[in-house]
């Protein structure tokens, strides 16, 4: 497979949503053998961090009717069964996404979301005034910073111009953790206490939202849920 096809966009197929990589002439990606100047990140640091956890939890509002959220509204997962529900200026139609309750304006916040089992899904936070409709294309032009696994193995920093990650093994609990005032989004291995990727330099001016994709079902084989997780805050 071409190594310079990175995932940027979400692409409306009759009932269900693929997901499907562009390539870099077309969208002006990059491939990058490592993912940071520093990707060894402290136990201490993520420790850090992780004093700014948040209780998350999934806005049923915002969800595209092919997701399945549990009733605590802690899961979502992928289901080929659309569900009949208003099509709000709030839902995300067709792609499979949906928003945490919980905004932020200005100081910090954490949270940790479990990928395990997955093959596809995506993670990060958005603005308020995203675009929910039609295709998405994730990058901060657009009001999104996030990461993606595409096919099992293909992590992407969807930086745009996209970064391909190199990673040295595959994250089973993602943590987020953004600074407003900073403009700061680092996304952390929570096992491996190490810095998967961070947009700096971000310039927000107005809500951020946790945003979550768990992505197609792909016949099951993506069929995991993501869990919001509690943190765990050892001293």
């Amino acid at each position: 497979m071409n190594a310079l096809k990175f995932c940027l966009v979400f692409l409306v197929f009759p009932v269900f949503l693929a997901i499907i990589c562009y390539t870099w002439k077309n969208q002006n990606c990059t491939s990058e053998v490592s993912i940071h100047p520093s990707y060894e990140e402290t136990e201490a640091e993520l420790k850090r961090v992780q004093k700014y956890a948040v209780d998350v939890t999934l806005d049923p509002d915002t969800a595209n009717p092919n997701l399945i959220l549990s009733d605590d509204e802690k899961q979502v997962n992928h289901d080929d069964k659309r569900k009949n529900l208003p099509d709000n200026p709030e839902r995300f139609s067709p792609g499979p996404c949906v928003l945490g309750k919980q905004s932020l304006f200005s100081g910090r916040f954490y949270f940790e979301v479990q990928v395990k089992e997955k093959t596809d899904w995506a993670l990060g936070v958005a603005i308020e005034s995203i675009n929910r409709k039609g295709d998405l294309t994730l990058r901060p032009q657009n009001g999104y910073w996030t990461i993606v696994l595409r096919n099992g193995n293909e992590y992407i920093a969807c930086a745009g111009p996209s970064v391909r990650l190199s990673l040295k093994s595959q994250p089973q609990k993602v943590g987020v953790f953004v600074d407003y005032e900073v403009g700061l989004v680092s996304f952390y291995d929570v096992d491996a206490a190490a810095l998967i990727y961070s947009f700096t330099g971000c310039s927000f001016t107005e809500k951020l939202y946790p945003f979550f994709s768990p992505e197609v079902n792909y016949d099951g084989k993506n069929s995991a849920p993501l869990i919001i997780s509690p943190v765990n805050q050892t001293a």
